[in-house]
């Protein structure tokens, strides 16, 4: 099991800076949505640079020309891009297509699916290396949280694996941990607590010992 630190809502200084803090905690270090808007695919370039032992995966949750988005990704360093489970069949298959090219590593973000339990065995089934359920911000806000989504998609994912976005803290992480997926993905968590080290090292030290 791996743990994710999800960065969306810092500037590329502010970002390295949180991920200085606890990099020796982590697994993978996630660029999100918000830090590509605002700063573009520079911002996983800069946090490979600065942190080149660390996975870096970049939140671009792809809709459509798959295989372009990634090609363009990789080529900023990413080891690991996102791809909307409500895309077209055809848009996971060319960004798997192009991942493959690029030794590169596809996740698919299946925040919006209504049918979780059907669409997860469909994406699997098309050679994608992570699934994995997100409750959004907005989702949060409703109080949404997506436990029960991973229980449902651990029951049908065979080939892939999988993770757990959204809201995670350190006080809902073992009920997490106790549904074994192999990724556990935290954002505010972590990043909006005073001691970002000491939160880290004890979620990391939890995962540890599932």
């Amino acid at each position: 099991m791996k743990l994710q630190l999800a960065l969306d809502l810092v500037n590329i200084p502010e970002a390295v800076e949180v991920v200085q803090e606890v990099a020796e905690y982590i697994d993978i270090v996630e660029i999100g949505t918000p830090v590509v808007i605002n700063e573009g695919l520079r911002a996983v370039q800069e946090l490979k640079n600065a942190f080149p032992s660390l996975q870096v995966l970049a939140d671009l949750k792809i809709m459509d020309a798959g295989g372009y988005e990634v090609m363009k990704a990789s080529e900023a360093g990413a080891d690991i891009i996102t791809v909307l489970g409500v895309s077209d069949d055809s848009t996971i298959k060319g960004a798997v297509v192009e991942a493959r090219k690029q030794n590169k590593e596809i996740m698919v973000d299946m925040i919006n699916v209504k049918d979780m339990a059907a669409r997860a065995q469909e994406i699997d089934a098309l050679g994608v290396d992570y699934i994995c359920v997100h409750s959004g911000y907005d989702h949060q806000a409703a109080g949404i949280n997506s436990f029960q989504d991973l229980e449902t998609i651990k029951r049908v994912v065979r080939n892939a694996k999988t993770a757990i976005a959204g809201g995670i803290k350190l006080d809902t992480l073992p009920e997490v941990i106790s549904a074994k997926p192999d990724l556990v993905i935290v954002g505010g968590g972590i990043t909006s607590q005073s001691d970002k080290k000491a939160v880290a090292a004890q979620m990391q030290q939890l995962i540890k010992q599932a």
